[in-house]
């Protein structure tokens, strides 16, 4: 079932994210780590909200924010791999849309402007408190500092700092091999 799956993905970047290791123990200490309750929440939240089951979505997206402080519109798509380390604060619009390996930090915004959102791709990293606003594709592999506030399109494999956010680096696009997990920003 996609659910489990897509959830255990989640479980295992976040135990190779924080503790460098999918060993059983790592993966233990992720599921009680802060923010992987907000992480089952949105995953229950998508798998209600594919089976059209409306009010089962808004009742996860509710629990989110009461028990999590975390808010994510029910029309939010991000792929396997998606990670929260800590879940305060985060506030996700429902038309973003995310692709594979995105890890979040606490106090992160991704939203909308008058309906347009961002898109961003796969293996991306997110700082504390750094907002994503309007219509703007984030490249894969790129990395959002702390505080950034993105308004214009992050590059590939680029990492971006401040206010309005500027380039600062851009990596050599690696090799990408499926079964190699991704490490920490």
């Amino acid at each position: 079932m996609k659910l489990f799956r897509d959830l255990a993905t989640d479980i295992r970047r976040k135990a190779q994210w924080r503790y460098r290791s999918t060993s059983g123990r790592s993966v233990i200490k992720a599921i009680l780590a802060d923010g992987t309750a907000a992480m089952c929440f949105y995953r229950l939240m998508q798998w209600s909200r594919r089976w059209r089951l409306s009010p089962l979505a808004m009742l996860f997206g509710r629990l989110n924010s009461i028990c999590c402080q975390c808010t994510i519109g029910r029309g939010a798509e991000f792929g396997p791999g998606f990670v929260l380390l800590h879940s305060n604060g985060v506030v996700i619009n429902g038309s973003v849309r995310g692709g594979e390996n995105i890890r979040l930090e606490h106090q992160v915004t991704i939203g909308a402007e008058e309906h347009e959102s961002p898109q961003l791709g796969n293996d991306i990293y997110i700082g504390a408190g750094a907002k994503i606003l309007g219509a703007v594709v984030i490249g894969d592999g790129a990395r959002i500092g702390a505080n950034a506030v993105v308004v214009d399109d992050v590059p590939p494999y680029s990492t971006v700092v401040g206010v309005p956010a500027r380039v600062v680096r851009v990596r050599d696009c690696p090799s990408r091999d499926p079964d190699k997990t991704v490490s920490a920003g």
